[in-house]
């Protein structure tokens, strides 16, 4: 068998296969579909690039109304419901790797997924429940940006909605997905404020452990309602209904595609 031949790419000065040799190779392969390409020639991966949905949907689920509702409950309980920690994490990566699957699979989001396989009035109650959540967790998360930013600068609160609004909905509208991506992706080093925090508080470690699997607080209405709020803002279908669609947009997206 003639050994196949090489070519450089001149626009991205990779390595790519002759095209014959990649039709037998194709045919005849039987590796996993999701290994690279014979037509693309190795690269060193980077690590800005192998940062995909996950990071983005991780720190977008520690929204600003997730920030207050946490903030709120440990000023009220200390470290009462922190065992909380040991129920809602497994389970939000377990609904979050779904997701990702099921975008990755299907190309489609949870909505689409189930336009195909229920019944439209079924598709239809859950999307209006979705959008009225939505625009409430929105509007949550608008007036508490605007709540801490008032904090610094003393102006009325709502130019601060208005402010807000208006970069959110700019960036969506005028930015390419790309782009847009990338964004979010530098958007997420403000996670390391919490190693800040934790650098400059003082943590009672021995009491954060026990109350991790010992928790002692009486069941009373308003401990009930801040687990509630816990359970809701940290395991909720907002967070994750955009996940698989963003999972398959970003496995399809590349330069070439988007400018």
């Amino acid at each position: 068998m003639a050994a196949p031949q090489i070519f450089r790419c001149s626009k991205s000065d990779k390595l790519i296969l002759s095209p014959e040799h990649i039709e037998k190779t194709v045919l005849f392969s039987d590796h996993d579909p999701e290994t690279p390409s014979p037509a693309v020639g190795a690269s060193r991966p980077r690590l800005f690039h192998v940062l995909g949905p996950g990071l983005i949907t991780g720190a977008s689920d520690d929204d600003p109304s997730g920030i207050a509702t946490y903030s709120q409950v440990g000023a009220q309980f200390s470290y009462g419901l922190s065992w909380t920690l040991l129920v809602t994490y497994p389970l939000m990566v377990a609904i979050q790797t779904i997701s990702a699957r099921i975008g990755r699979t299907t190309g489609y989001g949870l909505a689409g997924v189930l336009r195909l396989h229920c019944p439209p009035w079924l598709v239809s109650s859950v999307i209006v429940l979705l959008l009225v959540a939505n625009i409430i967790n929105l509007g949550a998360d608008l007036g508490a940006m605007a709540d801490a930013l008032h904090l610094l600068l003393p102006v009325h609160r709502a130019l601060y909605v208005l402010l807000f609004a208006t970069i959110s909905i700019s960036m969506q509208v005028f930015l390419q997905y790309t782009r847009y991506v990338a964004v979010l992706k530098w958007l997420t080093l403000a996670l390391f404020s919490y190693f800040a925090a934790l650098a400059y508080v003082h943590v009672h470690w021995h009491t954060l452990a026990w109350s991790l699997v010992w928790p002692d607080h009486a069941l009373t209405s308003d401990y009930l309602t801040a687990l509630v709020a816990i359970l809701g803002t940290t395991i909720s279908l907002i967070s994750f209904s955009g996940r698989p669609r963003r999972k398959w947009r970003t496995c399809t997206s590349t330069p070439a595609a988007h400018g």
